[in-house]
């Protein structure tokens, strides 16, 4: 069922979370003698990331927006920009929306914006509102509030002697609240339709390697779907900045320096030289050391700092000796 625990499609364990039930599955079929070995397997396992507790696989009913149908104009829209470094829109992007399936747009979640889709109980009458205003009309009730607390008792009347239709369940992706950014901040098409329809697509955006599974992509397929056209006309890419040991910085497992202390002991400066002349400007990774910002400070920052007293006390020794001020002449200089 939804939490994870066996329904009464299988009585002998019913209400058992399917991890609990492990164990009596075991001794079930040891008593029943179909077992052959009984055996502990290391593997890589999905777990959640807020409870660290093991996820399972359970087929749920979903919504999709229909990505395959617009597959060959994603990838026309695609070259249509131009991204830094280009190798990311041309093999990373690229593959990635060639093989592109539908995709599922629904969440089972309490928190998240309510999918606009009220069904019949057959699931025949399909009716998407497309605005508080079309919601009221349809609905006679009044609506002072979008959350789904606010919504889920609304029923609208069949249009075709279906009783009464009610909203789906599910809230949507937050992804799909990502992709439709450039549309929500100037809450288009209800206001500054021009303001909107002048800087569309936006020149410039700028986001991580991960992004072109997530926000790169969502942009292009809300984009094309509604206007055939890119969200956006250029793209830089930076890569992931991970711990020392490759694994993603995490503040439940603190594997990483305090930025706060990292600039506070070495200098932004230094911090900024390191990471503009790592592998992130390549939209690749950095395993991230903190001795790596101390050498730009060792081996650059005091050096300059160094030559730059030396110039200082050179030139108050020279003004003391002629009494009068330093003139810097770039020809004697180079000359």
């Amino acid at each position: 069922d939804a939490d994870g625990r066996f329904s009464d499609e299988v009585p002998e364990w019913r209400g058992l979370g399917v991890k609990e039930a492990d164990k009596h599955i075991i001794a079930h079929l040891k008593a029943q003698g179909r077992i052959i070995k009984v055996d502990v397997i290391n593997h890589s396992y999905p777990f959640c990331w807020r409870s660290d507790t093991p996820l399972i696989y359970r087929a749920v009913p979903g919504t999709f927006v229909a990505v395959e149908a617009i597959k060959e104009k994603l990838i026309a829209n695609n070259k249509q920009t131009y991204w830094v470094p280009g190798h990311v829109r041309e093999k990373r992007f690229q593959n990635w929306l060639e093989n592109a399936r539908d995709w599922a747009v629904s969440r089972n979640r309490f928190w998240g914006t309510p999918i606009p889709m009220w069904v019949s109980d057959d699931g025949e009458e399909i009716v998407v509102v497309g605005s508080k205003e079309e919601l009221e009309r349809l609905s006679g009730v009044a609506v002072s509030d979008l959350h789904r607390e606010f919504l889920d008792h609304i029923e609208l009347p069949s249009q075709q002697g279906k009783g009464t239709l009610k909203r789906v369940d599910e809230v949507f992706d937050c992804w799909f609240e990502s992709g439709s950014m450039p549309y929500a901040q100037q809450h288009y098409p209800f206001e500054n339709k021009q303001t909107f329809e002048a800087s569309f697509p936006a020149d410039f955006i700028a986001e991580g390697i991960d992004q072109t599974r997530g926000w790169f992509y969502t942009l292009m397929v809300l984009s094309t779907a509604l206007f055939d056209k890119p969200a956006f006309k250029n793209l830089i890419c930076n890569g992931l900045v991970l711990a020392a040991d490759g694994q993603k910085m995490s503040k439940r497992k603190k594997n990483y320096p305090d930025p706060v202390l990292v600039i506070d002991s070495y200098g932004a400066d230094a911090l900024r030289l390191y990471l503009i002349n790592s592998p992130v400007v390549h939209a690749e990774d950095l395993c991230f050391r903190e001795a790596g910002v101390m050498q730009n400070l060792k081996s650059i920052f005091l050096p300059w700092y160094h030559a730059y007293r030396l110039l200082v006390a050179s030139v108050r020794t020279a003004e003391a000796r002629e009494g009068a001020s330093f003139e810097p002449s770039v020809g004697e200089a180079l000359g």
